[in-house]
């Protein structure tokens, strides 16, 4: 028996226009970015001769609305387009792009209208900032919605009643590149002693996906005449918000730590094993996420990867990961060493097709346009 599927889907309040789409994720594959894609059912009763439009937009958030200050709005619209759906600019065979779009159109009958749009290059991939459990409000993120409405014109004021919103995501695909191996090599010399301290750390890989475990290979040769102990490995990540404010987060989201020594003369060669997860990191202000449909349903922000061209100041938020290995000598704290990676991307499962329905979050509070799927 063939498998069934469930199509995302929202309806306006008003039942004049119902919103279907195939998929929410659409991949960023460094080269080409998957096409949004989709179809909207209208009710000709219900517009009452008014115009149907579906736009596609790109937004960055700094902070909550109520942050504005003397006029100063710390939201930006890195990208919008808006595109005319009825009555059809063309023949429905010339809009119809994809093979799901056929049959939606097929199964929903004539009342339903293709779209379709592509990504620009310059945008950037969705990703937010956790909120605190207490915190209220809009989160800072940077934000892909598809919101479909009828009016007059495309320029007048959006009625609520007669509009529907879905937010989506663009996500970072990154093909896994065997052929550099991340290392950090360093010496350290110490006050009253003859030889020095080697510290060597190597990663097997450069890119790990979501939900791979990071080994991390330490080697330490201690010629010193200090005794090492306490060492300890991080995943750190690193957001650079690069619009309106310059600030920089730091969160470890794996660490582990051990009570391992390296006495004077001695050598260690050891495997770590860290697992940077958001499930160990749930409810932590300040962690970057892949965007937020839902927390079930997303990861830790993948790596940024900025084309050439582009400046940074459009991407919203850099992320980035390292690992840190730390450790102390007798009464004194050895540097930390660390090894850049770039970590948790991923190629989305198999199409699976929800319901959109409005949820609420522990710790956010939506708008009426905010809108997390659940499986009907």
């Amino acid at each position: 028996m063939s498998p069934k599927h469930v199509v995302f889907k929202k309806v306006s309040r008003d039942k004049s226009v119902a919103v279907y789409m195939a998929k929410r994720d659409f991949v960023d594959h460094c080269d080409f970015v998957d096409p949004v894609d989709g179809v909207i059912v209208i009710d000709p009763a219900q517009l009452k001769g008014k115009k149907v439009y579906v736009m596609l937009s790109c937004t960055f958030r700094y902070g909550r609305q109520d942050m504005d200050v003397m006029g100063v709005v710390f939201r930006r619209d890195l990208f919008v387009v808006t595109r005319q759906v009825y009555p059809e600019l063309q023949d429905k065979e010339k809009l119809t792009h994809t093979r799901v779009q056929q049959k939606l159109l097929h199964k929903l009958g004539d009342n339903a209208y293709p779209f379709f749009f592509e990504f620009p290059d310059n945008l950037p991939c969705s990703v937010s900032l956790q909120p605190g459990p207490n915190d209220v409000g809009k989160k800072c993120a940077v934000e892909f919605e598809v919101k479909a409405f009828c009016g007059e014109n495309q320029d007048e004021k959006i009625e609520k009643q007669s509009s529907v919103g879905l937010t989506i995501r663009k996500i970072q695909f990154s093909p896994e590149n065997t052929e550099v191996a991340p290392f950090a090599d360093m010496t350290f010399e110490f006050l009253m002693s003859e030889k020095p301290l080697h510290v060597k750390l190597t990663l097997p890989k450069e890119t790990f996906y979501h939900g791979e475990p990071v080994k991390a290979n330490v080697e330490i040769t201690n010629s010193s005449s200090r005794n090492i102990k306490d060492i300890s490995l991080s995943v750190e990540q690193v957001t650079n918000v690069v619009l309106y404010s310059n600030d920089k987060y730091v969160k470890s989201v794996a660490k582990e730590e051990t009570e391992d020594s390296v006495p004077s003369g001695t050598t260690l060669k050891k495997e770590y094993t860290l697992y940077p997860l958001l499930a160990y990191n749930k409810d932590r202000r300040g962690i970057a996420l892949d965007g937020r449909l839902k927390h079930e349903d997303t990861n830790l922000a993948s790596s940024s990867i900025v084309k050439q061209e582009v400046l940074k100041e459009v991407q919203g938020m850099l992320i980035s990961y390292k690992v840190v290995l730390k450790m102390i000598s007798c009464c004194e704290a050895v540097a930390c060493l660390s090894s850049f990676l770039s970590v948790l991307c991923s190629e989305p499962d198999d199409m699976v097709f929800e319901d959109f329905k409005r949820v609420y979050l522990k710790g956010v509070v939506y708008g009426d346009d905010d809108e997390s799927p659940t499986e009907a």
